[in-house]
């Protein structure tokens, strides 16, 4: 055995001593410093680049009675922002690529804008010149944009290299770079993204900004003609100056207002209303948990309904006893809806409440903890039931739990729930057919069936989140739980064909973001496995 002092053998000094001067000369070799050398040229000049597109790449442009400043900035998710103050701003899912395209409107020209107020057929004029305006100016951003993209890289490389060569090799390594950046940006282009923008501002600005939902779900494929009416839309804000513009929606339009989840919440008494006045809502749908407890002492907030001024439908929640419904019931506006059909604005609709009562999951369930999903199952097939016998056509049903929608897959268009406190929306999994009854005669003539005579229809799921910013419980986590609701469009067929998901920021915070979804658009028609029970919140 080796001593622990012992020097290596002269055998592993010479192994060492080749290894390092073989290194040495690998590192000091042609190829290795050609290398290092065109590293250094490429991160001098996409580091160039991108100094000159932030601190240059911006032009001026003439959108309607705007003048405004368009500019790009390198960014990892791409997209478009049009900044409208003091309205708000526009966010575009535009496009794909490392460019963000921001359209700031700023300075109002005052000859176009006296022209708008003294001729309000000028608006339709300004939004056809709008489009070519804005092509014009996205054209000739890109042309500079490349341009200084490439002087940037040379100076960067002729400051740090002083060599004609590397300098060179510089500007055409940028000049790849920008052409595949904007070449990116063009071949991912959306231009029905427009039909979808995210809007974040004061919510009574939102329908004057973004438009009319039911114009555009019917032409959401026409770039131009969404881009005219959200410049006439903006026109008619700043030329009437003092007022906002009358929001002028589609008059065969059925609006209505899904809120679920309050939780006691005081505040969302206020925002109900606001976007209720705001969006000419026709009726309110709360599918439940509208208190906490379900205690007698809490029937009292519910006598803040009648100050919504519109039908208001409701259903238990799992927070929600008896005594609550009976408080609700009570209301002059108010409609229960426990295994019933109401209809309100042409539509027809559906609900029933939770048959579990479990404000506090510390507490057992009287019918067992395990028994929860089978008796959320039996609730959706009584009211499967119900819709099955209606006389008229059940446009909407409404539940608490999305545990209980899976039985009236096929049977209605549309089921909204809340109880999950987060906004989701799919496509329920379409019924499974019977298995054939072996026992059955062979030779017994089969009965007639509506059923498979008519293909089942196609039924989306739409889940709240919370109007309540879930509570107290919302106070629970690092960031408190966002206020949200949605604005449901539907057209003279009965058919849903927008909704514009609202969004403000849990206790404490006071942004809005809302965010316009057209029915029938990529993200959310694919189907998704049947939506799991989980425990009360």
């Amino acid at each position: 055995m080796t001593p622990e002092n012992a020097t290596p053998a002269p055998g592993w000094r010479r192994r060492l001593g080749t290894a390092a001067r073989f290194a040495g000369r690998a590192l000091r070799g042609t190829w290795s410093r050609r290398i290092r050398i065109g590293a250094a040229v490429g991160l001098v000049s996409v580091i160039g680049a991108m100094i000159g597109v932030m601190l240059f790449a911006q032009t001026s442009i003439n959108v309607g009675p705007f003048s405004a400043e368009m500019s790009i900035t390198p960014s990892v998710h791409g997209g478009t922002e049009v900044d409208i103050p003091p309205l708000g701003s526009l966010h575009l899912d535009s496009h794909r690529g490392p460019l963000h395209l921001k359209v700031a409107l700023g300075s109002l020209d005052q000859s176009r804008t006296e022209a708008l107020i003294d001729n309000p057929s000028a608006i339709t004029t300004a939004g056809d010149r709008a489009v070519d305006e804005v092509t014009a100016g996205v054209s000739r951003l890109g042309l500079r944009t490349l341009g200084l993209a490439v002087l940037s890289a040379l100076l960067c490389a002729a400051l740090i290299f002083r060599d004609v060569r590397r300098t060179a090799a510089a500007g055409i390594t940028a000049l790849v770079v920008s052409v595949g950046s904007l070449g990116l940006a063009a071949g991912t282009l959306r231009p029905d993204a427009i039909s979808e923008p995210r809007y974040e501002g004061l919510l009574v600005n939102a329908p004057a900004v973004v438009g009319d939902a039911r114009r555009i779900a019917d032409n959401y494929g026409r770039y131009a003609e969404q881009l005219q009416a959200i410049v006439g839309n903006v026109s008619r804000v700043y030329a009437t100056i003092s007022t906002l513009p009358v929001y002028e929606p589609a008059g065969n339009t059925t609006r209505l207002l899904h809120v679920s989840d309050l939780h006691l919440n005081p505040a969302s008494w206020g925002l109900i209303r606001t976007v209720v006045e705001t969006f000419e809502i026709d009726a309110v749908i709360d599918t439940g948990d509208i208190v906490d407890w379900g205690s007698d002492a809490e029937t009292g907030y519910v006598s803040s309904i009648p100050s919504v001024q519109v039908p208001y439908i409701y259903v238990r929640g799992n927070h929600d006893s008896a005594a609550i419904q009976a408080a609700v019931d009570r209301q002059s506006n108010a409609v229960v809806l426990d295994n019933a059909v109401t209809t309100v604005g042409g539509l027809t609709i559906a609900g029933i409440g939770d048959p579990q009562f479990t404000p506090d999951k510390s507490e057992t369930n009287e019918a067992g903890d395990e028994a929860g999903p089978e008796l959320l199952t039996v609730a959706g097939e009584a009211l499967a039931t119900t819709v099955r016998g209606s006389t008229n056509k059940v446009d909407i049903a409404l539940v608490h739990d999305p545990g209980m929608a899976q039985p009236l897959s096929g049977l209605v268009p549309l089921v909204l729930a809340g109880h999950k406190h987060q906004r989701s929306v799919s496509i329920l999994p379409a019924p499974v057919a019977p298995e054939p009854d072996p026992s059955a005669s062979a030779t017994a003539a089969p009965a007639p069936s509506a059923a498979v005579a008519e293909p089942l229809m196609t039924t989306r799921l739409m889940i709240e989140g919370s109007t309540g910013g879930a509570g107290l419980r919302g106070l629970e986590n690092e960031e408190p739980t966002p206020l949200t609701l949605s604005v449901l469009y539907f057209d003279e067929n009965k058919e849903l064909k927008a909704y514009d998901d609202i969004q403000l920021g849990g206790t404490g915070q006071s942004n809005v973001e809302m965010q316009r979804n057209v029915v029938g658009l990529a993200q959310e028609e694919s189907p998704t496995p049947s939506p799991s029970v989980i425990t009360s919140r």
